[in-house]
């Protein structure tokens, strides 16, 4: 019986970032599971991130608020689904803490993985959307842009941390 894989991009519903970066995968990791490095870098600026919580288990949540330069806060609360430490994690907006259903129905869910690549890292994001109209909104939101200058904040602040 062949094996499905689950992490195969589907073109219609899906979104994809991948990157070497030259930062540690132990400090990637420390980035996206620590608040406050998380407020440093996890908003693409001049947006900011202003608030987090982190409870870094399968089904706790991962909250933040960005605030807008025009000063408007935009909350974002989701859970985890999945953890490896230091290889993946797998969190959603359609689920609230506990793996209770959001009255919205959420957005989408994200896998991230990270994998050793000499010094660095290999970063990958899957970003699975409920159906194409989803996908393509969260692309027009800028989705490849706004990834990106927060990866390249991250590995700004993770290289000073060092």
């Amino acid at each position: 019986m062949a094996k499905t894989n689950y992490y195969q991009p589907d073109p219609k519903t899906d979104l994809v970032l991948e990157r070497i970066v030259d930062v540690p995968t132990e400090l990637v990791w420390k980035a996206w599971t620590t608040p406050e490095h998380i407020l440093k870098w996890f908003t693409p600026a001049p947006w900011k991130t202003i608030d987090c919580e982190i409870d870094l288990k399968p089904g706790g949540i991962f909250r933040t608020t960005m605030l807008s330069p025009e000063g408007q806060e935009f909350p974002n609360s989701g859970c985890f689904l999945d953890i490896v430490e230091n290889e993946k994690l797998v969190f959603t907006d359609i689920f609230e803490p506990g793996f209770k259903p959001t009255p919205s129905g959420g957005f989408f869910t994200a896998i991230l993985t990270l994998e050793k690549h000499g010094n660095g890292t290999k970063y990958h994001v899957l970003a699975r959307h409920k159906d194409e109209e989803s996908r393509k909104k969260h692309e027009e939101m800028g989705f490849h842009e706004g990834w990106n200058a927060a990866l390249d904040q991250l590995v700004d602040l993770m290289k000073a941390v060092r």
